[in-house]
């Protein structure tokens, strides 16, 4: 009987890591084990919610398991209780674990931006494009994106330097539109955009609620179609807490696209990973755990063809 066995080890695997869950946390471990040892997808979880007369989707129980969100309003507060019946969990594990988390500053904040947030500073850079008088696609093709994030000493996303390869697809094009999105809490009034090669800077938009800053970098030359165009700037941030991710969201399919985040030698983190999505409201996929090098204190990631939606690293403190 090979195959009960292994049916069995496995099983026995599963309900050891609900165990430690339910007593070391944090919460959307536990959570994530729980629906694990029993073997239930996220729809027949939500099934078994509405028969107790709690109504969450599965996005949201998504972003629960992964700790992109937690559970705060009375409604899924409700859920947890429930859930915690369905899961044949003890009375108070899943609540418990809760509580703990809100005496702890640093686990009551998101692990990922939200998905309000995200469309917010969508909605918003398209004003601020309008601002501009310009497009985000502005004539171009992007053929290369190389990107380098540095995190300061106090854990803070100190900035972020482009080198752009772009190809021109029709006449006339002489600048490009950079787009920097701060971290939760930053002043985007206390930027610094500067060129570094082959472009200078113009106008400038930002906005404070969603920390999304816009800037002209202008070539000094007019394109025309098929001509391609290297250029460099810097954005200098520093203005916000502690960072945990550095995203980057694509529209229609693209170039190469290479992004390298350096942590300072006073703040290094305990882990990293590289993740996906397909879009702000689906959950991360395709994650990879990424090590720090040992001399540079960087991780890296690489697409060599970008497909629409987000690409990121992120990393946890300890």
């Amino acid at each position: 009987m090979p195959h009960a066995t292994q049916h069995a080890d496995v099983a026995g695997v599963a309900t050891a890591d609900l165990d430690s869950a339910l007593r070391g946390g944090p919460f959307h471990v536990a959570l994530r084990a729980a629906i694990a040892a029993r073997g239930l997808p996220l729809q027949r979880v939500q099934h078994h919610l509405s028969r107790h007369g709690v109504n969450i989707g599965v996005t949201s129980l998504s972003y629960w398991q992964q700790g992109a969100r937690r559970p705060q309003r009375p409604e899924s507060l409700r859920a947890v209780r429930a859930l915690e019946e369905i899961l044949q969990l003890p009375e108070e594990s899943l609540i418990r674990l809760l509580a703990r988390a809100d005496e702890d500053p640093a686990a009551r904040r998101p692990a990922a931006r939200s998905y309000r947030s995200l469309v917010a500073a969508s909605e918003i850079l398209d004003q601020l494009l309008a601002e501009l008088g310009s497009p985000l696609d502005g004539g171009l093709h992007t053929l290369g994106h190389h990107e380098r994030v540095r995190i300061g000493a106090r854990r803070e996303l100190a900035g972020r330097e482009s080198h752009h390869i772009v190809r021109a697809h029709r006449d006339g094009v002489d600048r490009f539109v950079a787009v920097h999105h701060g971290d939760p809490g930053c002043a985007p009034e206390r930027m610094t955009v500067r060129a570094l090669e082959n472009c200078r800077t113009g106008q400038i938009r930002s906005h404070d609620g969603t920390g999304v800053l816009v800037a002209e970098l202008l070539f000094d030359t007019r394109l025309r179609a098929g001509d391609t165009f290297l250029f460099r700037y810097t954005v200098e941030d520093g203005t916000a807490g502690v960072s945990r991710e550095c995203v980057r969201g694509f529209g229609p399919a693209g170039g190469q696209y290479a992004l390298q985040v350096r942590f300072d030698e006073e703040a290094l983190p305990v882990r990293c990973h590289r993740f996906t999505q397909h879009s702000a409201a689906a959950p991360r996929s395709s994650r990879q755990e990424l090590a720090l090098t040992g001399r540079h204190h960087s991780v890296h990631l690489v697409e060599p063809r970008v497909r629409s939606g987000i690409v990121g690293i992120a990393w946890d403190w300890e």
